[in-house]
């Protein structure tokens, strides 16, 4: 099975917080360390309810 693509570009992203306009959009329109401010200023945005994501540092390991 192929990996699934949360995200455009994650690499850029590692180890933070990032809001996309829907499940299906890939592209990060705001990102950032503290996931509340993410969310809010995608709302400020225009983006009714943005889909927050964490992106993890490349050496994150799945346990």
């Amino acid at each position: 099975m192929a990996p699934q693509v949360l995200v455009n570009n994650s690499a850029k992203y590692r180890g933070m917080y990032v809001a996309t306009r829907s499940f299906k959009d890939k592209d990060v329109v705001v990102s950032g360390s503290d996931m509340v401010k993410v969310y809010n200023e995608a709302q400020k945005q225009g983006i009714a309810e943005p889909v927050i994501s964490y992106v993890p540092k490349k050496n994150a390991s799945h346990k």
